[in-house]
Formats: C-alpha cells, sequence, structure tokens
C-alpha cells in the first residue's frame, strides 16, 4: 500500500462482500494497532461501541459520496402521466381511472401502481415537465439527450456522458448497456461510437456474439491470422487505421468474450423468489439484470418497456402495462437497497412525452407535451419529494414547470458531474452536458 503499511495493518469495518468492491466505493478502515490499543484502555464493551461509532460515521460519509450509476426505465411510446404518476381522481379528465393513496401522505398515484405507492417514500415525482418535442422520435432524441434534435451536432445520450465523465474502474464489460431496446437506443453522438449502449435482449436469452463459434485453438489462429493481415495493411497508413479504432474495437471485444463479468445478464442465477417479485416477463428480467450490471460497475443501463402509445383503448394499454412496471420498478427499489447499491444508483423512469387530458373517441388519449411526469430515486437524490402541479381540469399552464435539460443537470449532479461543464463539438461548437440547471429539492 502506498502509505508503508502491510495488508494485515487495517481492519475493515464494513461487512464483507461477496463481489469485489464496485469503482467508486471506498471502506471505512481503521488502523489495526490503534484499534488494539484502543481496546486496551477499556475493554471490549467499550471498543463495540466505539466500532458503531465509527461505522456509522463511515455510513453517513459513503452516503454523501456521488452515485455511480445509472439506470433509465425508458417507457418508450409516451405513457399517460393520469394513468400513472398525476392520477387526477374525480375529475373528467381522469376517464374511468381511479387514484390509491401512497407512503406520502396526501400523493397519490393511479390505480395499478400499488407495489410503487408503497416505495414513494423513496421516489420523486416530477409531475411539471413540458417539452416543445411531440414526435416520437424527437421527443426520444430530447428525453434521452436533454437537447432538442440539432442538424449541427448528434448530441450523446445520458447514459453516454456517464461512460465519458465518470472513472472505467475495472468493468470489461461494456459500461452503457441497453436492453430490450427499441429504434432508439443511448447513441455516443459527437462523443463517439464506442459510447453507443451495447444492445441485449431478454436475459433469458444467450447473448448474440459474444461467444466464439469454433473450438479455442482455431479461434486463437484466426485472431493470429488477422494481427498479420491489420499489421501488413497498417504499413504507411499506421493514422488512418487508428483512426477507425478497429483494433481497439477488436481488442475490447476480446476481453469481454473472456470475462466473468458476463455472468451479470444471466437473471437464472437470482433465487426462484426474486425474480417472481421483479414479474416473470422480460422487462421485469431487464430490471433485474440491471442491478446485477451496475453491481459490476456498468454505468447506465436502460430498460425499455415499449407500448405506451395509446391513441387507442388507453386505459387497457396502460392497466396491462402496468402489471408489468409495478412489481419491477417496487423490486428494483427494495433490490438495489438490500445490495447496498442505492446510494449509489440513480432511477429515472420516463417516456418521450406524456398524453392528452382529453379522451378521443377512440377511447385513446394522444402526445401532450404541456404538463408530464417522471420519476427520480437512488443516490444523493431525496426520495418523497413533489414537484410541481398540472390543471386538475386539463388546462395547459403548469405550476412550477421544468425542462428535460433540468432533468439532465440534477442527474448529473448526483452523479458527481458538473453539468454546466462544455465539451466542443466536431463542428467546433461548445455544448454544456445539460441545457439546465438542478432542481435543489431533489439534492441532498
Amino acid at each position: 500500500m502506498g502509505d508503508g503499511r502491510g495488508e494485515g495493518d487495517t481492519l475493515s469495518l464494513k461487512p464483507p462482500h461477496p463481489d469485489p468492491l464496485p469503482p467508486g466505493e471506498r471502506e471505512f478502515k481503521l488502523h489495526r494497532r490503534t484499534l488494539l490499543k484502543v481496546a486496551g484502555l477499556g475493554g471490549a464493551a467499550w471498543l463495540t461501541s466505539v466500532a458503531h461509532a465509527l461505522a456509522k460515521q463511515a455510513e453517513e460519509s459513503r452516503a454523501r459520496e456521488p452515485a455511480q450509476s445509472l439506470i433509465v426505465l425508458w417507457l418508450a411510446g409516451g405513457p399517460s402521466q393520469l394513468e400513472t404518476f398525476d392520477p387526477h381522481p374525480g375529475k373528467k379528465i381522469s376517464g374511468e381511472t381511479r387514484a390509491i393513496h401512497t407512503a406520502l401522505a396526501g400523493v397519490q398515484l393511479a390505480e395499478g401502481l400499488e407495489r410503487v405507492a408503497d416505495q414513494l417514500e423513496s421516489i420523486s415525482l416530477i409531475r411539471s415537465l413540458v417539452s416543445k418535442e411531440g414526435d416520437h422520435q424527437r421527443g426520444t432524441y430530447l428525453v434521452k439527450t436533454g437537447y432538442r434534435p440539432d442538424p449541427t451536432a448528434v448530441h450523446p445520450s445520458i447514459g453516454a456522458i456517464c461512460c465519458h465523465e465518470l472513472p472505467v474502474g475495472g468493468t470489461e464489460i461494456p459500461r452503457h448497456i441497453s436492453i430490450l431496446p427499441n429504434q432508439w437506443p443511448g447513441r455516443g453522438g459527437f462523443l463517439g461510437d464506442q459510447f453507443d449502449a451495447f444492445k441485449a435482449g431478454d436475459p433469458t436469452r444467450r447473448l448474440a456474439d459474444v461467444m466464439p463459434r469454433v473450438s479455442d485453438p482455431r479461434f486463437q489462429d484466426r485472431l493470429a491470422d488477422l494481427e498479420i493481415l491489420e499489421n501488413s495493411f497498417a504499413r504507411g497508413r499506421q493514422r488512418a487505421v487508428e483512426a477507425t479504432l478497429h483494433r481497439a474495437t477488436v481488442r475490447e471485444a476480446r476481453r469481454m468474450m473472456t470475462s466473468e463479468q458476463l455472468q451479470a445478464f444471466d437473471t437464472s442465477q437470482e433465487s426462484a423468489m426474486l425474480r417472481k417479485a421483479y414479474g416473470e416477463t422480460p422487462f421485469g428480467r431487464g430490471c433485474l439484470a440491471a442491478r446485477r450490471l451496475v453491481e459490476v460497475g456498468v454505468r447506465c443501463v436502460e430498460v425499455t418497456l415499449e407500448g405506451w402509445d395509446s391513441h387507442v383503448n388507453n386505459f387497457e394499454i396502460h392497466g396491462r402495462l402496468k402489471n408489468t412496471l409495478d412489481p419491477a420498478l417496487a423490486a428494483l427499489v427494495t433490490d438495489l437497497k438490500e445490495h447496498d447499491l442505492w446510494d449509489r444508483t440513480i432511477v429515472l423512469v420516463a417516456g418521450e412525452f406524456g398524453r392528452t387530458p382529453t379522451i378521443n373517441r377512440l377511447a385513446g388519449r394522444d402526445h401532450w407535451t404541456q404538463g408530464f411526469s417522471m420519476a427520480l430515486s437512488g443516490g444523493r437524490l431525496r426520495g418523497g419529494q413533489v414537484i410541481g402541479e398540472t390543471d386538475p381540469e386539463g388546462g395547459r399552464e403548469v405550476k412550477d414547470p421544468r425542462q428535460i435539460g433540468d432533468v439532465h443537470a440534477t442527474i448529473l449532479a448526483a452523479l458527481g458531474i458538473d453539468p454546466a461543464k462544455e465539451l466542443t463539438s466536431p463542428a467546433g461548437r461548445p455544448l454544456k452536458l445539460a441545457d439546465g440547471e438542478p432542481i435543489a429539492q431533489l439534492l441532498t
């Protein structure tokens, strides 16, 4: 160790963990010789009280550290705020949707989110988001990057920013992962394709293209042949070859293919009881895999639940999807806490926009950008907060309106990343990591 102490000279006050400590996590350690000296002054009983006090101090110190990972539960299609996080029971705009009480006095959620309602002291709601992007692709771009589409730059998603700004640590698998992605997963944008999300399907299926299709000797022969070919091709054009990042990509792919961290995708290693708690659905398994992935140091995991575009049969669609979302989100909150990951993991639940307060003739709701909801939790974020209000009569005016950029700035601040930091786009344009201000009410 750098201070000259031997490995046996420290005593950890943190309970043993079955896996290596993730990047960025610190242990509180007390010098063994000092501890023994303290023990001699007052006996074992006094030592126990000191140990408890020091452990509590270490725990509080760790709680103040920035989060290290982000999980995005992407509700693709645009969920209705009225059927999820912002019901208005008894009002005309609610239609047939009823509300339920939550762990927060005076705060209600839509029926069908009973398990999430029990966890609401740990979850904060933003109910007054506004946007100018009512198209699916443009709305997705805005919510995932914090910027409206711009022909002069392709902005990186917040997951790509996490990977760019946070330490790599000992992670041997991709640090930006999209499970069950639709056609618009998180992208690296002008940071480069190397920050694109690695795409994975239902965790019950084997990952594609990570296992050699031939025996190991034959695979090694192929790699040797490739090295000869690449060395020959690189003569006289080394700079151009390096610019393609081909060799780096192959090197990282080989590292990933042999990494034990790939087992984090395998949710079958968890107990049947835990898998049932998340829900035996692709999305539920994706959320469970997300917990396993941040445990090995993955910086951002995006899990998609498709189908919220309810222009027709809005109430039936939302009822069915909440049966999937409710257990998965509630179990994720509990599971992160039980695995000592809650303080270093932020969870965002979001879609591209909301749904209209009016109900169309097909019992559906159309796209709505004037007051919709997201949920935030974990890390250095305060739980049990409700930001903003929408009009119970369905008007366009909201109290305390918030922009998507404010959500991004809040998440980055909670991750210990300066949202005002500027990066330069390929066109030479300086761009802030987040085009907004952190929401002070949500930050501890």
